[in-house]
């Protein structure tokens, strides 16, 4: 019981920290608050109006700007609406069937980390299906330049050219969180084991 209440407690709050803030910085950010329409989003008709980025942190660290993302995290695969959203559906079946068929009552790191990455999924899923792109607003070291005069495939010179949102920070620390679990349990098992052989032995002791 637990671990359900711990999984639906942070995809519940996750859930709604991506979806509040994505509405408040569409409502504030730019000059006028920016009503987007699905069939617009959807052909392509609707572009986000030019507006300034908005300070937030000192020394450049996070602007807000407002992008309409066609794409996966980070603006990947622009224009595959389609494949995204079924994507979507089949890692958050993944990862409920992670949750119930994998993980123990006391993995609870595990948990949290499920709970994370259903959050960013369905975030991102529920903007796709009712909007037609994804609601992206962070945008880290804005004006921040890559040095040596290097630039990004695209051409851009910014250190970190991408846009975001809360959903994709949920989705990438339960990803990362998940890895931790992976690997504090492989090196429980370990132990375990080598403590079980141990043991075998002083059982055993040779002739």
């Amino acid at each position: 019981m637990l671990a359900w209440l711990t999984v639906l407690l942070v995809l519940l709050v996750g859930l709604w920290a991506d979806l509040a803030t994505k509405s408040w910085s569409f409502e504030n950010v730019a000059s006028v608050p920016i009503e987007l329409q699905y069939e617009e989003v959807v052909s392509g008709g609707f572009n986000i109006p030019w507006h300034d980025g908005e300070r937030v942190l000192p020394m450049d660290l996070l602007d807000f700007h407002l992008v309409l993302n066609r794409g996966a995290v980070f603006g990947i695969g622009q224009g595959r609406r389609v494949v995204f959203v079924v994507f979507t559906v089949i890692a958050v079946a993944v990862a409920v069937a992670v949750f119930g068929w994998w993980t123990q009552a006391r993995s609870h790191l595990a948990h949290i980390a499920i709970g994370l990455i259903l959050a960013g999924g369905l975030g991102n899923l529920y903007d796709r299906v009712t909007i037609g792109a994804v609601r992206d607003f962070l945008h880290m070291l804005p004006r921040w330049e890559l040095p040596f005069g290097l630039a990004w495939p695209g051409g851009t010179t910014e250190v970190f050219p991408w846009v975001f949102n809360v959903a994709d920070v949920l989705l990438l620390a339960g990803m990362g969180l998940l890895l931790i679990h992976v690997h504090l349990a492989d090196r429980q098992q370990a132990r375990e084991r080598g403590e079980a052989g141990g043991n075998a032995s002083e059982s055993n002791p040779a002739d």
